[in-house]
């Protein structure tokens, strides 16, 4: 019965968490054949109900060590729900029971034998403990007989750790009156003779006689001893600790010995295994959070961003992953505020559906930004915090350039911030730091292939290439694949011909068509053009090059736009760093540093954990450029995101730059290659850069705002409005329904507020919300989270802009006309020649990232509003082939930002007495 009942529930389980199995461990030490009996009966068990149970087997020579490393390594098993050890421990070297059963962590030890669990059961905590199988299975034959526990008397003979005392426990938290006998009771049979319910687990052969037991009374014999039999081929015979034939003339119900406690216990052993994968899916539910917020206390006027960060306490980032969902052994701690997730989480949660999915964009910006981090955060804080939904915020990782440069940290602002702030603008976990090894190991590749081809034969670079190791010859893996590459099918590096052998080891690279730069996470103009191969030792090969900023290596886009280690190394491989002076592309495939890379990456790939001030979890994860890159943070943050937060729940993720630019390419280049569909649009505007767009001075990075932005002026504002109404029209291009946040400044007055909010729906924005988060937090968004609530459940008819297999030229012309507001493009001859040359190659078939200038529609800074009209000059075309996109040039633009006058690290310092951070970031 009870295997059945099992068996259902196992059905069950599998039918409403597809994929999910209740899974046993069961740990023998040595080769016992009563143990191999036994195990062998479990494992039997287990494949009856349907539970995948595993059998691991150490020898009989495992230290106490050993057997502590197995517990460990099954404690942290999110796939094993229940773990036994099998006693007694068979092992040649010393071993302590008692420190082994309490390795066992107590949620799995469905043996009960653990001090914690034994501890609540004699404490009567028996709905949150594991009992031990004998005696579980005794008490539920027990009730089988029907039998009224409470009040009965019982006595149990026999005091075991493993049977006897928490029989005792157990009855007596039945409420039955509970006498414990042992060998030493000297009036055993006198007890004996007073129990309704009798248990004997003395281990000792018919130790109680028939004549002892008081009539009717329940019987249940745990006894396993053996007796001799010469009737019986093995020359004995199994009885119990009762003498059965006589004590059964006597007793209402009793269990024979073989087959009647035995089986319980097995099928107990089952149940408990069953109770624990319940309780772990209870727990570890996809979208059934038991989160803990943070009650902020808001001060007027705000302090500074690094003095609301720092008095903030932040929750353990363990308790943070505890609480959306994440096993211990997905979260990888960095410290006590931030962690990495394992990829083996997406893996885990693949049957879960996806929450919703909102992307954060603004109108054109000013130079100062319209605070889309802000809001981004403030959504969160609204929703979770507020609005108690489950929610997740996925943003970029922010340079340290702009850090130390003009433009401060990115962690949000005022009461929406990231935290701590100056761990998530510095270091974080060092994935910056290991794109910039990455990128710059390619780099010195590039360079140094050029010097060895200039000044070796073809046969001095094929015997070091593949060099003789104790006389075998042997290609790569890598080499391998460029051999498939250049048509030759050959494994034996002594078969190759000699034009075979020269197509092999000449990359042959065209110096002129480089691509790939050296980079630095760290704002220096003066690296923007250099000269490399100065010393005497590089033989006069010397050549112009340059210096770019980190994240606007492609290696970033690469790890911002993978789907898996595999996809990225893939990816990785595919980069194309020059092309031969065959016209050939040249990739880091061909360069033989695919795999390095890939070891350089394992650990970026991971998402960083973090919290808003609130307490609401954040991913941070990766930060391309959003100009020559796609500006979104990782599609892994937002689809790992997206199964934690359940069918319910809500990611917010930020597009960089205005919508023209990080919205076109988070429809078109990340949600192209993430599959991922969005629900909403938040669109983030201010008064300040409409009025700016509808003909008010420049606004200038560190210079006072002139007094027409801090005056109310409504005809100026409805004229900026057009960058509104157009970015409005250009996120329902894409049938995903709009939200205007209209982040509010002290500045700002009611009337103004109110007439962006009137035309902004007038423009097709599904609402429009006046937002006061930096100033309250999660408060002051609590109406645009629910506006984002209610147009997450309109109907989504997401639709891409171009399909990919146009001609490289009409997909540039339909962003530039579509979403510029232009009237047509130019194509300068450089751009022209790359057209044909990508087109030739295979790449023109790849989506097209612009890069632009983001303080316009247009490719002119200077030209505000919506302008149309004008011609798109593409000055140049560039492919990153790895991260999979083309990328034009539209006007002219450094990938070296420079340090201003007066740079951000002035304001930068650190306590030494606290160790604390102190600037304005």
């Amino acid at each position: 019965q009870v295997r059945e009942r099992l068996k259902k529930q196992v059905v069950e389980m599998k039918e409403k968490f597809p994929g999910f199995r209740p899974g046993l461990a069961i740990l023998q030490v040595g080769n016992r054949d009563d143990s191999n009996l036994y195990i062998n009966m479990k494992l039997k068990a287990a494949a009856e109900i349907g539970i995948s149970a595993n059998h691991i087997k150490l020898p009989n020579t495992a230290t106490e060590a050993d057997v502590l490393k197995c517990i460990a390594s099954l404690n942290g098993d999110p796939a094993v729900h229940g773990f036994i050890v099998q006693l007694p421990l068979d092992s040649d070297k010393p071993i302590n029971t008692e420190k082994i059963t309490n390795a066992v962590a107590p949620e799995k030890d469905v043996d009960g034998l653990s001090s914690i669990n034994a501890g609540k059961l004699s404490r009567g905590d028996l709905g949150d403990c594991f009992i031990p199988c004998t005696p579980k299975g005794c008490m539920e034959l027990i009730r089988q007989t029907g039998i009224q526990v409470a009040g009965k008397r019982a006595v149990v003979v026999g005091r075991s750790k493993i049977v006897g005392a928490p029989m005792h426990d157990l009855l007596l938290w039945n409420h039955a009156t509970v006498t414990t006998c042992h060998s030493k009771t000297s009036t055993l049979a006198e007890e004996v003779g007073k129990a309704d319910i009798l248990v004997v687990a003395a281990g000792k052969a018919e130790m109680v006689k028939g004549e002892w037991i008081k009539p009717g009374a329940i019987v249940i014999d745990c006894g396993i001893n053996h007796v001799p039999d010469s009737t019986k081929a093995s020359g004995k015979r199994v009885v119990g600790d009762v003498a059965y034939s006589t004590a059964k003339e006597k007793a209402s119900y009793i269990t024979p010995v073989p087959g009647g406690v035995g089986p319980m216990t097995v099928a107990m052993l089952m149940q408990s295994t069953v109770e624990s994968a319940q309780r772990f899916l209870e727990k570890f539910q996809p979208g059934k959070w038991n989160i803990q917020y943070n009650q902020l206390t808001l001060k007027v006027p705000v302090p500074s961003d690094i003095e609301i960060s720092q008095s903030c306490i932040p929750k353990p980032i363990d308790q943070v992953a505890k609480e959306v969902g994440l096993l211990p052994d997905e979260v990888e701690l960095y410290g006590q505020t931030k962690a990495k997730v394992h990829l083996s989480a997406l893996k885990r949660l693949k049957n879960q559906p996806d929450g919703k999915y909102i992307v954060v964009t603004g109108i054109t910006p000013t130079p100062l930004g319209e605070g889309k981090s802000t809001t981004t955060v403030g959504l969160v804080q609204a929703l979770g915090a507020h609005l108690h939904q489950n929610v997740f915020a996925c943003v970029r990782q922010p340079s340290q350039g702009p850090t130390f440069g003009i433009k401060g940290g990115a962690a949000g602002g005022g009461y929406c911030q990231v935290i701590p702030m100056e761990e998530f603008n510095l270091h974080l976990t060092g994935d910056i730091h290991a794109i910039t090894a990455a990128n710059n190991l390619v780099a010195a590749a590039v360079d140094a292939r050029i010097f060895h081809e200039l000044t070796q034969t073809d046969q001095a670079l094929y015997n070091r290439l593949v060099p003789s190791v104790n006389g075998v010859r042997k290609f790569s893996d890598i080499q391998i694949r460029r051999l498939q590459k250049l048509g030759i099918n050959k494994t034996d590096p002594t078969a190759l011909t000699k034009e075979e052998v020269n197509l092999f080891v000449r990359l042959d690279i065209d110096p002129g068509t480089i691509t790939w730069q050296r980079v630095l996470d760290t704002n220096d103009r003066f690296l923007r053009k250099i000269t490399i191969g100065q010393s005497p030792t590089e033989k006069g090969f010397s050549r112009m090059a340059q210096f770019d900023i980190t994240v606007s290596s492609e290696i970033m886009a690469v790890l911002a736009l993978s789907d898996g280690l595999d996809d990225m190394k893939k990816r990785l491989g595919r980069m194309v760093v020059a092309s031969s002076k065959r016209g050939e592309p040249v990739t880091t495939d061909d360069l033989g540093v695919t795999g390095a890379l890939a070891v350089l990456m394992k650990d970026a790939v991971k998402p960083n954990l973090m919290q808003t001030l609130e307490g609401t979890p954040v991913f941070v994860h990766a930060g391309p450029f959003a100009n020559i890159a796609h500006g979104n943070s990782s599609v892994l943050a937002d689809k790992i995101a997206l199964k934690l937060v359940g069918k319910e729940g809500f990611v917010v993720t930020e597009a960089g730059f205005g919508a023209d630019i990080g919205m076109e390419k988070f429809f078109n280049i990340k949600c192209r290659y993430s599959g991922l569909r969005p629900h909403v649009v938040v669109l983030v505007a201010t008064i300040r850069a409409l009025k700016m767009h509808g003909g008010g001075p420049a606004v200038t990075a560190g210079v006072p705002l002139p007094k027409e932005y801090m005056e109310e002026n409504l005809q100026l504002l409805a004229k900026g409005c057009s960058n509104l109404n157009k970015q409005i029209q250009n996120a329902r291009m894409f049938g995903v329904p709009v939200v205007v946040a209209v982040n509010a400044f002290k500045t700002d007055t009611k009337a103004e507020l109110a007439l962006v909010v009137q035309l902004a729906k007038e423009a097709g924005a599904f609402e429009a919300v006046e937002c006061t988060h930096w100033a309250e937090g999660g408060k002051g968004a609590v109406a645009l989270a629910q506006a984002v609530q209610r147009a997450s459940q309109t109907p989504s008819n997401f639709r891409f802009l171009y399909n990919v297999e146009l001609p490289v030229i009409d997909k540039i012309r339909l962003i530039a006309q579509q979403i510029y507001g232009a009237s047509d493009i130019e194509l300068l001859p450089e751009a022209q020649e790359k057209v044909s040359v990508y087109t030739k190659q295979g790449f023109g078939n790849l989506p097209i990232c612009m890069a632009k200038t983001h303080l316009s529609l247009s490719h002119d800074p200077e030209r505000k509003g919506a302008p149309t009209g004008f011609i798109l000059p593409i000055r140049d075309i560039r492919a990153s082939v790895g991260a999979g996109f083309l990328y034009p040039l539209v006007g002219t633009m450094s990938t070296m930002p420079g340090l201003p006058t007066r740079p951000c690290f002035y304001d930068i310092d650190l306590d030494p007495a606290s160790g604390e951070v102190n600037g304005l970031f």
